[in-house]
């Protein structure tokens, strides 16, 4: 089976990418019971063999699957499960997905409009240099450096230290949270347009769009983590 040009069996409605779908197998097989807590998974070169992807695809759903908790890497050792699940939240560094956007939808809505109100030239050109910067990248690691800066820049602009200095404990949480949704939720190329519509609210001075956008992103966030942290039911088991 090539899980890189299908669909990860019928559990998946959707074409999906190679990471999303190996993401989707291994996670059906633990929470399904073809793993038992406590079991190693097959090794690297044997799953690759196996879902003929190639080791980045694989170790980018091996660690979406730490993510979700299901498994831990053990040096030298492996990947092991340790829970079958099922995953209600994920977990970046010391803070879980439910937790963070909670927070963030306290600070960075208002951060918004006042960055919008109190925005400077530097502030704005800032913002769009970085901006264009990641509407041209195409490496996964370089984008989510991007990605923290891009916020911390609209904490700035706002002139509140307090902002920057609660994006910047969070940087970390968000940088893995950003890591984990970039490839297998395709959230590169709508975060990039979801980041225009806020600097162009703040190009035009308005703390009402704004914020209308800074909120637009954070709800487009957590649909992308409910989409794999809590995906629906095939489409066979849906309720009429």
């Amino acid at each position: 089976m090539n899980l890189s040009d299908s669909p990860a069996g019928a559990a998946v409605p959707r074409r999906v990418g190679a990471m999303e779908a190996v993401l989707t197998h291994l996670r059906g097989a633990i929470e399904g019971g073809a793993y038992a807590v406590g079991d190693k998974l097959p090794s690297e070169a044997e799953l690759c063999r196996r879902l003929e992807v190639s080791r980045s695809v694989l170790r980018e759903a091996l660690r979406a699957l730490q993510v979700m908790g299901l498994t831990a890497s053990r040096t030298g050792k492996g990947t092991f499960v340790i829970s079958r699940g099922p995953v209600e939240d994920a977990t970046f560094g010391d803070y879980t997905a439910g937790d963070l956007l909670e927070v963030r939808r306290h600070v960075e809505l208002p951060m918004a409009g006042y960055a919008a109100q109190r925005r400077t030239a530097e502030d704005l050109d800032h913002l769009s240099r970085l901006l264009e910067r990641m509407e041209r990248e195409s490496d996964t690691t370089a984008w989510v450096a991007m990605d923290t800066l891009f916020h911390l820049g609209v904490a700035q602009a706002a002139r509140n230290p307090v902002f920057r200095k609660v994006i910047e404990e969070i940087r970390d949480a968000l940088a893995r949270q950003s890591a984990f949704l970039t490839e297998p939720a395709g959230r590169r190329e709508h975060s990039n347009r979801e980041h225009r519509a806020i600097v162009r609210a703040l190009i035009d001075g308005s703390h009402d769009d704004a914020v209308a956008a800074m909120a637009h992103h954070l709800d487009r966030v957590e649909a992308s983590l409910a989409s794999l942290v809590r995906p629906g039911p095939p489409e066979g088991e849906r309720r009429p």
